[in-house]
């Protein structure tokens, strides 16, 4: 199974692919959207969760998503269709760091996906470049809570502490304007959800042909979850404006 098959297993059961609960998505959104008819794009939006519930909150609102995955997006799209707002979504299967905007965006997310463009400043970087003035960036990455284990680190990277991740955040010109860290409650539940959703999947399938990988998947990331990072790992968003221009 490739990550993005295993990533859409492991979400069915927390479809925003983030430790977040739907009050912090919802008043992460409330905060960043500047006005009804905004227009907002993901870059790295997976099953577009985020612009999903954007865009049934805010009828006038218009979204466009950016992700490599297409079973992903096609997912997105019969959600889209559901909810009744397919005519407000856009779409488009590629890569988020390579993206190039046919105009600017009110409002740009990237939550979880900074992997995708290198790390939070090449982050930063690529999201300043699609934001129209006076627009504001919603961007959720991890920081190390307190010190990790070496294996930690190899596992998910030199993440720095939260004062580290701010200070990256403000000298790239950018001032935050609202954030959210997350709770032992929404990491745990997160964790349990993806290792959870993916052994459910595997369980239901046994006579798939990738069942067996996907339960061991499932198996090795909750160990690694409480016996390496459980203890170390954070997850911060935050809401940012350019400081000037």
């Amino acid at each position: 199974m490739n990550r993005a098959q295993i990533s859409l297993l492991a979400h069915a059961g927390h479809p925003i692919a983030a430790p977040l609960d739907d009050d912090s998505v919802r008043l992460l959104l409330d905060r960043a959207l500047p006005r009804e008819d905004a227009r907002v794009l993901d870059l790295g939006c997976g099953g577009a969760e985020w612009l999903l519930r954007a865009l049934g909150a805010h009828p006038r609102l218009r979204a466009e998503g950016v992700d490599v995955s297409g079973d992903a997006l096609a997912r997105a799209r019969e959600a889209a269709h559901a909810l009744g707002v397919r005519d407000r979504l856009v779409l488009h299967h590629e890569d988020a760091a390579g993206f190039t905007a046919a105009h600017p965006f009110d409002v740009v997310l990237s939550v979880g996906a900074t992997h995708a463009f290198g790390g939070l400043r090449a982050t930063l970087e690529a999201a300043r470049r699609h934001l129209a003035p006076g627009g504001r960036l919603l961007i959720g990455d991890g920081f190390w809570e307190r010190a990790p284990s070496p294996e930690a680190v190899e596992m998910l990277g030199d993440l720095g502490g939260l004062p580290a991740v701010m200070d990256t955040v403000t000298a790239d010109g950018w001032t935050p304007v609202g954030g959210h860290i997350s709770s032992r409650g929404e990491l745990d539940a997160y964790e349990w959800a993806w290792t959870g959703s993916l052994a459910a999947w595997a369980l239901d399938h046994p006579a798939d042909p990738d069942s067996a990988e996907a339960l061991a998947v499932a198996d090795t990331h909750r160990e690694e979850w409480l016996r390496v990072y459980r203890d170390c790992f954070g997850f911060v968003c935050l809401v940012l404006r350019p400081t000037s221009g």
